[in-house]
């Protein structure tokens, strides 16, 4: 039974690609650009080129598929073209989805994101929620209308499974998804030492493996239209540095720097970025949006799928003794 894979060569794809192969699972990829050697050299790996945005490529990947994991998304926190969140996270679902009813597919699993909930107001908040705060930016408006879409076509017989990852971390690719890794690796060399706030702001931190043996589990037992939060810990800023200051043995001095001025230096970034034609590191929106909280709670899953949570200790601890390795390779 052959499995498609979108956004392979992103962080979260690339390790559920990865896992598929490790089944010896026939695992089709589609991609815009070249995997690395440790996913296109898998046997069971055949890579398709191509743009989620473009139908006959899509088309072309699809053939003889039963399965599909549909990750390819634009997740930036800013674009000098808006639409562009829109045109491959909405359009390109639907030409992934149009696809896979043309072709019969048995499944599909959509990775959403635990932002599209919004705030919590005081509790974790689940699936049911509805959301009553404006979106903090185009990707998680995007993402919003796909999940829409989603449920459009499961009206239509498409048998389709939503699931949204909170904050992923853990061993993987150093990419934009994969932020909270870049954070703790920058605070083991000592280049990070700020905390947004008072560092009481909560957010939900999950574990690279469950999220995904979370999608794994969706392709298994999801019910079709249904949601499923792929999270793990509720945690404050603070209590996230102090579980890397005792698992890193490295108690360097942390600042906390007030959302005001961190609101200015994210209008010099947007300057920047629209005269360099570069990502901002911090935007406005992304300044509002760290005063909330993001609590959730992960019961639905377990629920239901069978999902389990890695404790936070352990996988904090998982991802320090990888990004360490990681450095011994480079530097040797």
């Amino acid at each position: 039974m052959s499995t498609l894979v979108t956004g392979a060569t992103g962080y979260i794809g690339h390790r559920l690609a990865l896992a598929l192969a490790d089944r010896e699972w026939p695992v089709r990829i589609l991609c815009r650009s070249k995997p690395d050697d440790q996913l296109a050299s898998r046997k069971t790996v055949t890579v398709y080129r191509g743009d989620i945005t473009n139908r006959k490529e899509v088309d072309h990947a699809m053939e003889g598929v039963r399965q599909v994991y549909h990750l390819a998304a634009y997740a930036r926190l800013w674009s000098e073209d808006p639409g562009k969140f829109f045109e491959v996270n909405v359009g390109g679902a639907v030409n992934v989805m149009e696809s896979a009813m043309e072709h019969g597919i048995d499944k599909m699993v959509f990775t959403s994101t635990g932002g599209v909930f919004g705030p919590s107001e005081g509790e974790p908040i689940g699936e049911d929620h509805v959301r009553k705060h404006p979106f903090f930016n185009r990707y998680e408006e995007s993402k919003f209308i796909a999940e829409k879409k989603i449920k459009d076509y499961v009206l239509k017989g498409l048998d389709a499974v939503i699931v949204n990852p909170t904050r992923v971390y853990g061993p993987g690719l150093l990419t934009k998804s994969n932020a909270v890794t870049y954070l703790i690796s920058q605070y083991l060399e000592g280049k990070w030492r700020i905390i947004p706030g008072d560092g009481q702001t909560v957010a939900n931190y999950t574990y690279i493996g469950d999220v995904v043996e979370g999608h794994i589990l969706a392709m298994e037992k999801g019910a079709p239209g249904e949601r499923y939060i792929l999270g793990g810990a509720n945690l404050s800023y603070n209590e996230l540095f102090d579980h890397i200051k005792t698992l890193s043995g490295k108690n360097h001095r942390m600042i906390n720097v007030p959302y005001s001025l961190i609101k200015i230096f994210s209008g010099f970034e947007m300057v920047r970025a629209k005269i360099a034609n570069r990502d901002p590191l911090v935007t406005p929106a992304a300044v509002a949006a760290m005063k909330f909280d993001t609590a959730r709670t992960v019961e639905k899953a377990k629920n239901e799928l069978g999902y389990s949570v890695t404790e936070i200790g352990e996988g904090i601890d998982r991802t320090i003794e990888w990004i360490r390795k990681e450095y011994e390779q480079n530097s040797g």
